[in-house]
């Protein structure tokens, strides 16, 4: 493991640290069974990715394109699908709402999560703002298990392109983003705190602007991690989309660099 990398996993302990208790309340995040620090994880990734900057539209899958666990990267979509909400109301986010919105993606707030997840309907409220950001292949959690939604790299590279690429016509009750919305977006992915800057930035050119979203749970039954990234990049003057998906990790440190590994080969 890399030197860079080990300060990440020091940084990234006290931002965990943080986040334990509300996974653990909401049934996320148990403490790992004895027989899994022993066990060698078959641990499995999938990335997509699409040059912004390039002719195609269509993202490039490296890996099978299963469904995975989201972890947090799914507070992207929540926060997706309350700026629709608010559009249809002819309103901006109120003082409240983006005094959860912003920690929420800037420092993966799952107590702010939790209350925006109630706001937009949850898994039934999450599922109409995908259908109309054209996602086909993400499924909300269960009550109030936001984490557990499952999603592919295509769909989430569809969400991506729904903040990042140019927003189509939008009207009340039907359409994407609004220019608005996806500016919102773009800017607190871009303000995501230091100790969780890790995954698909390692793809990017050094010193580039970059904007993420990333991701983590340990699952109680194996108690093995999902891991995950998504966001924009920037190589060689081009913009790119990439999106990682993992799981089966041994540890956490283990999942971050495979997410890394792959964000790297896929891009490269």
């Amino acid at each position: 493991m890399s030197s860079r990398l080990s300060r990440t996993a020091r940084a990234k302990a006290c931002a965990l640290v943080a986040s334990a208790t509300a996974l653990l309340a909401t049934g996320l995040l148990h403490p790992t069974p004895a027989a899994a620090a022993s066990a060698s994880a078959s641990a499995q990734a999938t990335a997509a990715v699409l040059d912004l900057d390039g002719a195609g539209r269509t993202p490039v899958v490296h890996g099978e394109d299963r469904a995975y666990d989201t972890a947090s990267i799914v507070k992207v979509d929540i926060l997706a699908a309350l700026l629709l909400q608010a559009q249809d109301a002819g309103r901006h986010l109120t003082a409240s709402e983006r005094e959860r919105a912003e920690p929420m993606i800037r420092r993966s707030d799952n107590a702010a999560a939790n209350a925006l997840w109630r706001q937009i309907g949850r898994a039934p409220g999450l599922a109409a703002a995908n259908k109309r950001l054209g996602l086909t292949s993400t499924t909300g959690g269960p009550g109030a298990k936001w984490g557990l939604t499952r999603t592919t790299v295509r769909d989430q590279i569809r969400l991506l392109r729904a903040v990042f690429d140019t927003g189509a016509t939008v009207r009340a009750g039907s359409g994407g983003l609004d220019a608005d919305s996806r500016a919102y977006l773009r800017t607190l992915m871009g303000q995501v705190v230091p100790g969780q800057t890790w995954g698909v930035p390692a793809a990017g050119a050094d010193g580039s602007r970059k904007a993420l979203k990333n991701g983590w749970l340990q699952r109680d039954t194996t108690g093995l991690w999902d891991v995950n990234s998504v966001g924009q990049i920037t190589v060689k003057g081009h913009r790119y989309l990439v999106a990682v998906l993992s799981d089966g990790s041994a540890s956490m440190d283990d999942g971050v660099s495979l997410v890394e590994r792959t964000a790297r080969a896929a891009v490269g």
